[in-house]
């Protein structure tokens, strides 16, 4: 159900350093970095929780959670539904190839403020 999740941190460098330590000895590791924005932790190269900042992050900080979709079409309806119901469009149903190729995802803003996604990994470039 759940792809991964991520938290915004106030201070990047130190969530790094203490997840680096505690997620460590859980047996799973940095993945990914993409350097001034984020972290992903995870095991066997896929990132599943992320610890990431924005310019102007406050005490107030959103959640981000990404749910697995079967495939693009599913991602677009979610996209669809989550209009239908209201929500905030982050972004349109596309293709990510800055995260990895295939990453094909939706972003909106639920009732409360949060970031929810659809994604699937294996999207071709028609998609």
């Amino acid at each position: 159900m759940l792809d991964h999740v991520s938290i915004n941190c106030s201070d990047l460098d130190a969530a790094k350093s203490f997840y680096d330590k505690v997620l460590g000895v859980l047996g799973y590791s940095r993945v990914m970095d993409i350097g001034e924005y984020g972290a992903g932790y995870g095991a066997q190269g896929k990132p599943s929780f992320w610890v990431g900042t924005f310019p102007g992050v406050g005490p107030n900080r959103e959640v981000h959670l990404a749910f697995v979709a079967k495939d693009p079409a599913a991602v677009r309806a979610f996209y669809a539904a989550a209009m239908e119901a209201g929500a905030e469009s982050l972004h349109a149903p596309r293709l990510w190839p800055e995260y990895h190729p295939g990453y094909y995802g939706a972003f909106v803003r639920d009732p409360d403020g949060n970031n929810v996604e659809a994604v699937v990994h294996n999207a071709g470039p028609d998609d």
